[in-house]
């Protein structure tokens, strides 16, 4: 936690509690958009023009706001145009660290591409001295003005799909207009029962708050299973959208995380048959497998001491199991 440009304390998982003892997420510090011309998005300043290779970002694998972003950069083929760097999986007293800080190492984190920094907090720093709030991936940084545009995944998700359609190889608009109202409902009610719903059980202060939120989680994957049960291939449809990214980083981690550690136990993805050919569909035939490091999934979280104090990652699932039981059926 930064307090007016000085690291202040550990790294703490629970963030801010009601006194009902539920989670509650903290709002991001940094809203600006890249636009195609430079004018200001809906929030921030304005200066931030896309341009290919003007941008960096800074992601963790375990992180689902982060990987969602990656999920965009494969889908639209961005890889040459957004270059990137990669925190270690685990959170440090110093929050993300980059790969060679400490002795651990998970392979595919990465060194600070742009400045050397050991940790992400300093990038922070970098772009607002006095800053006081949490350092969270992802991070969108600009190189011509050498400071942070957005550190908020929603909107980086969609002004990547906007702004960058010039240089992108797949031109597919995953916000389609005519769908746009229907999505951002889809959108928030993904948010608030299934995306933050598995943190809102799992960082739960208070037997309530716990049941509240799981009960909100399953009833959302139960809804979801039902949608998928007319045939359909996506969420909204036979396209593909960015609601399909959102739903997909949450189930990929369900079965190996959030089951067990989060307490997310009532039933696991691979029980559901519409969840789980959805789930291998996006993993293989639209390759998002590939922005998936189940190593960093797994080390990441459970290494959180305030959840799992002595840091035994489990074996299991067999990675991974969500998807590869559903592949065999699915490939014949």
């Amino acid at each position: 936690m930064l307090v007016n440009g000085h690291w202040q304390a550990a790294w703490d998982p629970y963030q801010e509690t009601d006194d009902q003892g539920n989670f509650k997420r903290e709002a991001a510090s940094f809203r600006h958009w890249i636009t195609p011309d430079g004018s200001a998005g809906p929030t921030g300043n304005k200066g931030f023009k896309a341009e290919a290779g003007r941008y960096h970002l800074y992601v963790a694998y375990i992180c689902p706001w982060a990987s969602r972003i990656l999920a965009l950069v494969k889908l639209k083929q961005l890889e040459d145009v957004i270059s990137i760097s990669v925190v270690e999986p685990y959170l440090t007293d110093f929050g993300w660290c980059f790969a060679g800080v400490e002795s651990r190492h998970v392979s595919g984190a990465t060194e600070d591409h742009l400045h050397q920094k050991p940790y992400l907090y300093q990038l922070y720093l970098l772009a607002e001295p006095m800053m006081t709030g949490r350092a969270t991936v992802p991070v969108l940084w600009d190189k011509k003005q050498n400071t942070i545009v957005n550190n908020e995944s929603a909107d980086i998700l969609a002004m990547l799909d906007n702004a960058f359609t010039p240089w992108a190889k797949n031109k597919t608009n995953l916000r389609p207009i005519e769908q746009l109202d229907q999505l951002n409902q889809l959108n928030e009610y993904l948010y608030t029962e299934l995306n933050n719903g598995v943190y809102r059980a799992g960082f739960a202060q208070s037997q309530q708050a716990y049941e509240t939120a799981v009960d909100d989680v399953f009833h959302a994957l139960e809804e979801l299973e039902n949608r998928l049960s007319d045939g359909r291939l996506f969420l909204l449809g036979q396209h593909l959208t960015e609601a399909d990214i959102r739903l997909f980083v949450t189930l990929v981690r369900f079965d190996c995380v959030y089951h067990d550690l989060f307490k997310c136990n009532i039933k696991p993805i691979r029980d559901y048959i519409w969840l789980s050919h959805y789930l291998s569909r996006l993993f293989y035939d639209h390759e998002l497998g590939e922005t998936v490091h189940f190593d960093h999934i797994k080390q990441g979280y459970y290494s959180v001491k305030a959840l799992n104090p002595n840091g035994v990652v489990p074996s299991g699932p067999i990675t991974n199991r969500i998807v590869n039981k559903v592949k065999k059926s699915h490939d014949h």
